[in-house]
């Protein structure tokens, strides 16, 4: 017999990670077959200058950040990923709110995307691996695409460090993953008091309905035959 967890009522859930991931990987193979890297490949989407495809690689976490070494970041994406499938198949056996473990699954699904590009791409990818590495495998490269320079200014004098210096408004470039990830976090920060509130409330529900049938039950057993 199957976990409940992997029943059909429930397979919604992995069908979101799974479909996270297809888009993410798909992305990013067309844009590795299908467009010169930088400025020179760049396209307009619909012919918008604050919305592009511009195909660059990212040997850091998400949105270009690098904060440590390679083999550790693919190593720590492999055991985030291990913890979070953990906990995720935990909150659907807890049967939490419905919106938190959606919230879960786009994490998790762009997880999986950008880890298979660090485990993965420098293997199979021509030109994919990091300098140096000193193995293909789990030094790859995470594919980035879409780019959003929506406004660009100065700063004002006044401000410490970066003041008179310019700034591009949206400046990052990512990926499918890292917008399934971003979309999953903030969904928690913003609703994560009704996700609980309502859970509360469900086990309130269940609490009151269980005193209720036990309750019942005493009272048939007291009556007289």
């Amino acid at each position: 017999m199957q976990p409940e967890f992997f029943t059909m009522k429930y397979k919604k859930y992995y069908l979101v990670i799974l479909t996270v991931v297809l888009i993410d990987q798909i992305t990013k193979l067309l844009v590795y077959q299908h467009m010169d890297m930088g400025y020179r490949g760049e396209i307009k989407i619909f012919g918008m200058d604050w919305a592009r495809l511009h195909y660059t690689l990212n040997e850091g976490m998400a949105f270009g950040l690098k904060i440590i070494p390679k083999l550790a970041l693919s190593l720590f994406r492999i055991l985030a990923i291990t913890v979070l499938l953990y906990f995720f198949s935990l909150q659907i056996k807890n049967k939490v709110h419905t919106g938190f473990i959606l919230c879960l699954a786009l994490i998790l699904g762009g997880a999986i995307g950008n880890a298979i590009d660090s485990v993965f791409y420098g293997v199979f990818l021509e030109g994919n691996v990091i300098d140096n590495a000193p193995t293909a495998w789990l030094h790859g490269q995470v594919i980035d695409m879409l780019y959003f320079p929506m406004f660009e200014g100065r700063f004002p004098e006044w401000v410490p460090a970066w003041g008179g210096g310019r700034f591009l408004f949206f400046s990052a470039i990512f990926n499918v993953a890292d917008s399934a990830i971003f979309m999953g976090a903030v969904s928690l920060l913003i609703f994560n008091k009704r996700f609980f509130a309502a859970e509360e409330e469900n086990n309130q529900e269940e609490t009151i309905e269980k005193e209720t049938t036990e309750k019942i039950s005493t009272d048939e057993e007291k009556m007289p035959d």
